[in-house]
């Protein structure tokens, strides 16, 4: 793989860590837990859509964009970090915000709603649940383009193949430190939703030869289409990376058995997790997104899925801005359960 040759925008200084957590490892009796910290990446309050951005704005800038278009659910980092990639390269942006819950969307909302309007969205357009998200950013970038500006689509959640090289780039960080480290990874785990992420680490891993498996915990769809999606963006992310070899389908691994009631929508053993990692090493996750994924991490960890001595990796993709929003859940003891 030759990432070199792609246009790349640098938004963060250098490597995020990898850290051992010893109070969540104890308190799991094994196995040995270790955290790779992307929500230290650089833009507004950091996270895994950070590295996808490098690539698409890159390729915004190269195509002469002054508007950025993107998608995302109500409470999105997504849209809150491509609007910070905006305001830092000087660019405009106007987002379309899916209300996935009914009614859930309120602009005077705490959380990435507060970050939207702090840092100048040029607009917020919100749609029900089930719209055509695609053809909503195409009449949105129809109306630039008759103002005369110049505008740029990216997906939701920055996760095309472009937009997974990020990920691509990650697996070959998280690579490299464990080779320094002496730290002999047994498996990763990350959040499984838009895809971007799960694909891209799993074409970065595939194609350096690392026989490191994934396990993504899906946050929204069912196992077997969700592992349908994310094998075709990691074979198409692995082809436009210049991988030699197509990643077979046996390296997609998911689970969905943490989504709960629906896609943003709280469980017990998600406020067990956040509660867990917040009182055990001070690290905050999100109620979307992490903290379902560790969920995810601890039931697998305490039915014995991973060896009693191996060494995991849960992909910490950020997204706690949306904890403000979300006080009274995280905050109700009687829901939680560790």
């Amino acid at each position: 793989m030759h990432l070199a040759r792609f246009p790349r925008r640098r938004y963060t200084a250098g490597p995020t860590p990898i850290e051992f957590l010893p109070r969540l490892t104890a308190e799991l009796g094994g196995p040995q837990i270790f955290i790779k910290r992307d929500d230290l990446l650089g833009l507004t309050s950091g996270g895994n859509k950070t590295r996808k951005l490098e690539f698409l704005m890159a390729d915004a800038l190269a195509q002469g964009a002054d508007t950025i278009i993107t998608t995302g659910a109500v409470q999105s980092n997504h849209c809150r970090l491509t609007l910070a990639a905006a305001v830092k390269e000087g660019l405009r942006c106007r987002l379309l915000v899916e209300e996935r819950v009914p009614r859930s969307y309120d602009p005077q909302a705490s959380g990435n709603n507060f970050l939207f309007r702090l840092l100048g969205a040029e607009s917020v357009t919100v749609v029900p649940a089930g719209t055509d998200l695609a053809a909503g950013m195409e009449q949105i970038a129809q109306d630039v383009t008759a103002e005369g500006g110049k505008p740029y689509i990216i997906a939701g959640g920055g996760s095309t193949a472009l937009g997974a090289l990020g990920y691509v780039a990650c697996a070959e960080e998280i690579l490299a430190q464990t080779f320094e480290q002496s730290l002999a990874l047994d498996h990763v785990v990350c959040a499984s939703g838009s895809g971007g992420t799960h694909a891209g680490l799993v074409a970065g891993f595939y194609g350096n030869q690392s026989s490191v498996p994934v396990t993504g915990i899906s946050v929204r769809a069912e196992r077997e289409p969700q592992e349908a999606k994310i094998h075709a963006l990691a074979t198409e992310t692995s082809s436009l990376a210049g991988a030699h070899q197509s990643v077979p389908a046996d390296q997609i691994k998911v689970e969905d058995g943490f989504v709960g009631p629906g896609y943003s929508l709280p469980t017990d053993e998600m406020v067990a997790a956040i509660q867990l990692f917040a009182r055990t090493e001070g690290i905050l996750l999100d109620p979307v997104y992490t903290g379902k994924t560790a969920a995810g991490l601890i039931a697998l960890a305490r039915a014995g899925a991973f060896g009693h001595d191996s060494n995991v990796l849960f992909v910490h993709t950020g997204g706690s801005p949306a904890l403000y929003a979300y006080q009274g859940v995280v905050l109700d003891e009687s829901s939680a359960t560790s």
